[in-house]
């Protein structure tokens, strides 16, 4: 695992040492080496994290002649297969790096290398002879690539702030990434919270010749349900891929461990690891103890049935959370939203301190169908065949539902479902996930910050949608940014595109099936896991934010969303921010979810300078 960075400076010298600052601006994502490539027309530089062939692999990696360099952020893990075809091609080798497999790669089959790989990428290849620069992301968006276009250089890098490094890039907001922000809680591709850097897209290349731009997918997934499947034939497939990816995610020299919530992912995940390991496997989890959300009683079960070497954290309010909600905006790049953050740091922060890789759950919900909003959705479009006004008049009578301090109470729940149920589908959806409605955002920007947020492209399923946005987005981003912080690399078998493609041939039943989730998933692992983690209530991975935004974060709020500094960002309306934390405090309604991407937003733009005028 590694950072990359790098620009261009066609016809000029780069600045003195700019390559070298931006590159260490990103050393937390790679402190084993570092190294830098310069030539007269363009920069790289890489840092790395050891994972394969510790002695070999460092970046840059330079073909025979020199004439092609190569840095790399991510994992390969097909790299020995590809490694001996390419090798009968007559193709010559000087490590056991993944790295050097993909520029031989692109030496022999230019950008249809990438559509070989197996794995998580972004990566940078430049070309001497013909002045050009490939760039490429992984299929699903688990590495990031930020892009900048300046005339006729461009600038990238794995983070944000290897672009902000540069001090003729401008900081100025992003209004149609705030929007997004605001409604979604993240900040879908292409666009980030700075404008005019965007994110090269999962699944695309981009190609960059002197000025020139030409950029493409090279993979593309259709979601194609196949009515005639049957559920058996389809769980021996599942069955299979299942092994097959948790195998090749587990192969590292250096230590690996699992991340466990017990629950159904992370416990699918651990039991065909303890299948194809011969190694004691070690586990972490994050505790709530004494709140009716901990997972501990799940993850005990579970770790004491796979006999584990098990480390847990306990998150609770005694900790110093404020000076470690301080701490991510620099490492978070863009605001994150997503309170969920705070907990992956200290489950990051844990389990670095015993191995460099850990294997996660992540993208089952999205692939399966295991998300309560799918549920919503089914339940609002009974709903709106009730008259508007009747469905209003419910909303209003929530909202007398007395305020609870659970993360996610039956009040919280009711308020959010019957607000959705106002709103046409898509936006119900994608609301039920966010944070503040359409009307909610016009009511909080001042004029001419109120842009809207564009609609989303057409699609014919809600995991569809969730899999092009949610998840590379702010799940992916979160686990990518929190775990790197710690200089730990997480990978998610679940999302090899394997098994990607196979879940967008599932008919919907196999999915959603009634009221149950992942119902293919859950069948498929009945009698190979606890009946426990199968039937238990699906918690989310976040923080009791309500609670905690009226005790322990409550200064840390209140000392940042000050008037003074409501009234210098110039975005929204000092009135309506006062009346959110006031209703919040007052415990007339819960916005503990808003209040964490405000609170994120502003500690943001301090952490970055970002310019709002």
């Amino acid at each position: 695992m590694c950072g990359i960075a790098g620009f261009t400076h066609r016809g000029r010298p780069a600045p003195a040492g700019r390559i070298q600052a931006v590159t260490q601006s990103i050393h937390h994502r790679g402190p084993d080496q570092w190294g830098v490539h310069e030539a007269p027309d363009c920069s790289l530089g890489a840092v790395r994290l050891r994972i394969i062939d510790l002695a070999g692999g460092e970046q840059p990696i330079y073909s025979a002649d020199h004439g092609t360099v190569i840095v790399f952020n991510g994992e390969v893990y097909n790299h020995n297969e590809l490694r001996e075809e390419l090798k009968s091609l007559g193709r010559k080798f000087h490590s056991r790096s993944d790295t050097e497999v993909v520029l031989q790669g692109f030496l022999q089959w230019d950008i249809g290398v990438f559509e070989k790989l197996r794995g998580m990428f972004g990566v940078a290849l430049w070309t001497e002879s013909n002045k050009r620069l490939v760039l490429a992301r992984d299929r699903m968006g688990i590495k990031p690539l930020y892009l900048f276009r300046n005339g006729s250089d461009l600038y990238f890098g794995s983070e944000l702030k290897a672009i902000l490094g540069h001090p003729e890039v401008p900081r100025n907001f992003s209004k149609q990434g705030l929007n997004a922000y605001l409604s979604l809680n993240y900040i879908p591709a292409p666009h980030s919270m700075i404008d005019g850097i965007t994110k090269l897209a999962p699944g695309h290349w981009l190609e960059w010749v002197q000025g020139r731009e030409r950029s493409g997918p090279y993979w593309q997934l259709r979601f194609a349900p196949r009515s005639d499947m049957k559920l058996d034939a389809a769980k021996e497939e599942l069955d299979s891929l299942l092994r097959s990816a948790v195998k090749e995610h587990l192969i590292s020299d250096v230590p690996l461990g699992i991340w466990a919530s017990g629950g159904v992912d992370s416990t699918t995940v651990l039991h065909y690891a303890s299948q194809v390991s011969s190694q004691q496997l070690k586990t972490f989890s994050v505790s709530f103890q004494g709140r009716s959300f901990d997972e501990s009683p799940w993850f005990r079960e579970v770790a004491a049935k796979y006999a584990t070497d098990h480390h847990e954290f306990d998150l609770n309010p005694d900790r110093d959370l404020a000076a470690t909600v301080e701490q991510i905006p620099f490492f978070s790049d863009e605001p994150s939203a997503d309170a969920g953050a705070l907990p992956v740091w200290y489950l990051s922060k844990m389990t670095r301190q015993h191995v460099t890789v850990a294997l996660s759950g992540e993208g089952a919900d999205e692939l399966f169908g295991g998300y309560y909003t799918y549920l919503a959705d089914k339940y609002a479009s009974w709903m709106r065949r009730v008259p508007r006004p009747l469905r209003a008049a419910g909303l209003s009578l929530a909202n007398l539902l007395p305020v609870s301090d659970e993360k996610i109470s039956f009040e919280y729940k009711a308020k959010r479902f019957l607000t959705g149920s106002l709103l046409d589908p898509h936006e119900a959806h994608l609301y039920w996930n966010g944070t503040f409605t359409p009307a909610q955002r016009v009511e909080l920007l001042t004029p001419g910050w109120g842009a809207g947020l564009y609609p989303p492209p057409s699609y014919q399923t809600f995991e569809e949608l969730d899999q092009h946005w949610y998840l590379p987005d702010d799940i992916l981003y979160k686990c990518d940014r929190m775990s790197m912080a710690h200089s730990l690399e997480v990978r998610p078998p679940l999302l090899d595109h394997r098994l990607v493609e196979f879940a967008a041939r599932l008919p919907e039943h196999f999915k959603v099936n009634g009221s149950q989730l992942k119902f293919i998933l859950k069948s498929l692992m009945r009698g190979k896991v606890p009946d426990s983690v199968l039937d238990r209530k699906k918690e989310g991975f976040d923080i009791p934010a309500h609670d905690w935004f009226r005790t322990a974060l409550k200064p840390l709020l209140h000392d940042t969303l000050t008037p003074k500094a409501i009234r210098e960002m110039g975005i929204f309306r000092e009135g309506a921010v006062e009346a959110v934390l006031k209703a919040h405090d007052r415990r007339q309604a819960n916005y503990g979810y808003h209040l964490w991407g405000l609170l994120m937003l502003f500690l943001w733009k301090k952490q970055w300078n970002a310019v709002t005028s």
